[in-house]
């Protein structure tokens, strides 16, 4: 099947007008983690920055943008890891493929807790730029399982870009869901061929790259609305099961400044009765079980 436009793949339904998602042991509103690792790489413009460039020329090597990156894989990473890890909180690994070449012990690490691993493209960079975007995919899950042991099933692209075809190429490549389509507060189907591809709820809202770098706010904001984000889905949960994301990066919520904000964010939602930590993986296999394709 062809579609003429990307938003023809998810066709409207209204969250009220939907058969009832049943979610097992009462808790119906299921927070999903994720920590993302990348490499970017020094001789080529970074994907983002926290300095602007002298005179505002871009120039190359980027030494104190990509040192800001390289400080989260370095430090911040685990400050994160020693947060989840010290709560028994098994989040989502967002990794690029050459992570498990250039940053291993990042890797390692998360094995040795069980995370889930989901490909977040081979090497930071946008969709759009490949020049050949299946070939990527499969690289990157050939390199995540040769690593891990562990294919992954999620996908999330680079700053969540697509063209018209890589939900397909995600489909032809065994991909079962994706976080690049944050359109609902439960998984929703996209047409895809050779099969559907399930969106799982990923957030810019509770996503500290919006949050910290574009809005400029300041660390506590991740709590605050963080906290505001989980009381409306929660209270929303008691009628129509929902889906919370919180997405974070090392170099950003990994910061000294940042992250104690973040701790208190994951002791408010784990002393909660009423809502459940769980993988994208996890997720997915729900909804599956109850709404095949």
């Amino acid at each position: 099947m062809s579609y003429a436009l990307a938003s023809d793949r998810v066709p409207f339904l209204p969250i009220v007008d939907r058969p009832e998602w049943k979610i097992p042991g009462g808790k119906n509103l299921l927070v999903w983690l994720i920590v993302n690792v990348e490499h970017w790489t020094m001789a080529n413009p970074m994907p983002r920055t926290v300095l602007s460039p002298p005179m505002g020329q871009p120039l190359q090597p980027d030494v104190p943008n990509w040192s800001w990156h390289e400080y989260g894989m370095r430090v911040g990473f685990w400050r994160i890891y020693d947060a989840l890890v010290a709560r028994n909180i098994v989040p989502t690994l967002a990794t690029n493929g050459i992570v498990c070449e250039s940053y291993p012990r990042v890797v390692e690490s998360a094995m040795k807790h069980n995370w889930e691993m989901m490909g977040h493209s081979y090497i930071q960079g946008p969709m759009h730029k490949l020049e050949d975007q299946l070939a990527t995919i499969q690289k990157t899950m050939d390199t995540i399982e040769r690593f891990t042991g562990q294919r992954p099933v999620g996908w999330e692209s680079p700053g969540l870009t697509e063209t018209e075809v890589t939900i397909d190429h995600l489909s032809a490549a065994g991909i079962e869901y994706v976080a690049d389509w944050p359109l609902d507060d439960q998984p929703t189907w996209i047409g895809a061929n050779p099969k559907p591809v399930l969106s799982v709820p990923y957030t810019v809202e509770t996503n500290d790259i919006p949050m910290m770098l574009l809005q400029m706010n300041r660390g506590e904001e991740m709590l605050l609305r963080g906290k505001e984000q989980f009381d409306r889905l929660l209270q929303d949960s008691k009628t129509i099961p929902r889906v919370m994301a919180i997405s974070v990066h090392p170099y950003i919520t990994g910061a000294p400044h940042r992250i104690g904000y973040f701790e208190k964010l994951l002791d408010y939602v784990q002393a909660s009765e009423g809502a459940t930590i769980c993988t994208g993986k996890d997720i997915n296999d729900l909804y599956r079980a109850q709404f095949p394709a």
